[in-house]
Formats: structure tokens, sequence, C-alpha cells
């Protein structure tokens, strides 16, 4: 029959064990959210730009309707 002392041990290392994968998960996580917060950045960056493009008259007076045809017409 195993000890107290043994036991305890034992149950220490197991949460020693789950503290480290825990700790890993969280460093994972914390990357994830910066990389999306980063792609977040970015589309809202060009959701601005396309709107400001949409804005600006000068853009429309030197669009060609022909332009936005398929190359098969």
């Amino acid at each position: 029959m195993p000890s107290p002392e043994d036991s305890t041990a034992q149950r220490l290392t197991e949460l020693e064990i789950k503290a480290s994968f825990t700790e890993d998960l969280l460093d994972k996580l914390d990357q994830t959210v910066v990389r999306q917060q980063t792609q977040i950045n970015a589309l809202i960056s060009e959701i601005l730009h396309l709107r400001q493009q949409m804005s600006n008259p000068q853009n429309e007076s030197q669009r060609n309707l022909r332009d936005d045809l398929p190359p098969h017409y």
C-alpha cells in the first residue's frame, strides 16, 4: 500500500503536469488572439480604403465600363 507521502507526491506531480499543459494552451490561445487582431486591423484598414475609393468621384469619371467586361466578350 502506498504511503500518504507517495500519494501526495503523485498528486502534486499530476497537478504540475496539468498546470504545464494549461500554460502551453494559454500561450497558444494568446498567439491566436494576437494573430486575429492583426487580421482584423488589416481588414478594417482595407474597408476604410475601399470606402474612400467609392466616395472619390474623380475615379468614377476615369472608369471605362468596357474594362469591367469579362475577357470572352
